[in-house]
């Protein structure tokens, strides 16, 4: 979600715009009171004959020195010739002469994200599209601010702040797909995994083989337990790019959650394949296999595994849980330990741990180890019960965006 710096194309949507009011003005003259110089000033300015509209604006000011219509069309003239400063001075007198007027509004908002004041920007653009809401040249930028804010926020971890920002940009662009992608990863990266599959879904719908929103429309659905649909999605996924080794491993996992453990061995070898460092592919084969009672291709996938990413507490558990099998305490405990330490909020290694250390005969430290998986376990039970869904705007019910339960 990269914001847009370009600053001749921020400029081709001023003068968009600008030519575009000059048009809808030149109907409102036509069948309004305004004088006939305001009329022919409009008309010049939208075949781009600044000279003789500004004469004819200056006549019309010289008679009203605050005509609204004249003075922001005046500040149009400015913004086509470069006069950013006096362009907005005109705007803003416009808008304090006529506040309801959209087009000053508008224009105002565009002209400070030209000189890349955002924040001044983004209150002149919602007071346009709250006076005029079809203002496509207002949505448009502030579509862009909001989703330039949104990558901010995301890269700085303030998730909550990104969805925030998303939902109010979704709401001036309803039918955009990068906004609708941008909103699905932010939506599951805070477990709104509801949320997350319906705006890929949308995304989808404007682009149907997108691969991004295909591979992770199959994540959002794995973590609401939605196997058989994730398979169908990493399924596309892999049609789309047949030579993308994560993408087999995806529909690996969707298998392996289906039981389906040979298709599943099928697509991680596959993903092995085309990638020897597939680490997350190696260590679910190493969970196949410890399954499956193979202990010695258990160990050999998953140290596979830890050799390319050597501090994975998932693949550390479940080489402990190797040695746990094999009745080789000592080996379970250090691997155990290794994997709490780099991730304490791992149910399984805790569990793990406390079986071990009760093997091994030191009981506080295995009931101390207990309680934790306990806990751990009753909070993975109450997030999966307190999920939230942000409804549309208007729905009953609607739940603060910014303070999901997780």
């Amino acid at each position: 979600m990269a914001p847009l710096n370009n600053t001749s194309r921020v400029l081709s949507i001023v003068i968009f715009s600008c030519v575009m009011s000059t048009a809808c003005l030149c109907q409102t003259v036509m069948h309004g009171s305004a004088s006939s110089q305001l009329q022919d000033a409009a008309k010049e300015l939208s075949a781009g004959k600044l000279d003789l509209a500004e004469r004819d604006l200056q006549s019309v000011l010289r008679s009203n020195a605050e005509d609204y219509r004249a003075l922001d069309l005046l500040g149009v003239v400015r913004v086509l010739q470069h006069q950013d400063a006096e362009a907005e001075k005109l705007f803003e007198r416009a808008v304090k002469a006529k506040p309801d007027f959209a087009p000053a509004h508008a224009h105002l908002g565009l002209l400070y994200l030209q000189l890349g004041r955002a924040q001044d920007a983004l209150p002149e653009l919602r007071q346009a599209l709250r006076l005029d809401p079809t203002r496509a040249d207002a949505a448009g930028a502030l579509v862009h601010i909001l989703e330039g804010q949104a990558n901010a926020a995301s890269q700085s971890g303030d998730w909550n702040g990104a969805l925030d920002l998303l939902i109010e940009a979704r709401k001036y662009s309803p039918e955009n797909a990068d906004l609708d992608y941008e909103f699905g990863m932010v939506a599951h990266k805070l477990s709104l995994d509801d949320d997350a599959i319906d705006a890929f879904q949308e995304a989808l719908k404007q682009r149907k083989n997108d691969a991004l929103a295909l591979y992770n429309l199959g994540f959002a659905l794995m973590a609401r337990a939605r196997f058989d649909d994730a398979r169908l999605q990493f399924s596309r996924y892999v049609e789309v790019r047949p030579d993308d080794a994560s993408g087999h491993c995806a529909l690996g996992m969707s298998l392996a959650a289906l039981e389906r453990a040979d298709e599943a061995r099928a697509q991680f070898e596959r993903s092995i394949a085309l990638d020897s460092k597939q680490s997350e592919s190696y260590y679910r084969l190493g969970l196949l296999d410890l399954e499956a009672g193979n202990y010695d291709a258990a160990t050999r996938d998953l140290q596979k595994s830890l050799e390319h990413k050597p501090n994975d507490a998932g693949a550390q558990t479940a080489l402990g849980k190797v040695e746990f099998e094999q009745k080789h305490y000592a080996g379970a405990l250090a691997q155990l330990q290794q994997a709490v330490s780099q991730d304490d909020s791992l149910q399984e290694a805790h569990y793990y741990l406390g079986l071990t250390l009760a093997r091994m005969g030191r009981k506080q430290e295995s009931d101390e180890q207990l309680q934790i998986a306990a806990r751990l376990e009753q909070e993975q039970k109450e997030r999966g019960r307190n999920m939230l869904r942000i409804r549309k705007p208007g729905d009953a019910g609607t739940q603060a965006p910014n303070s999901p339960q997780q």
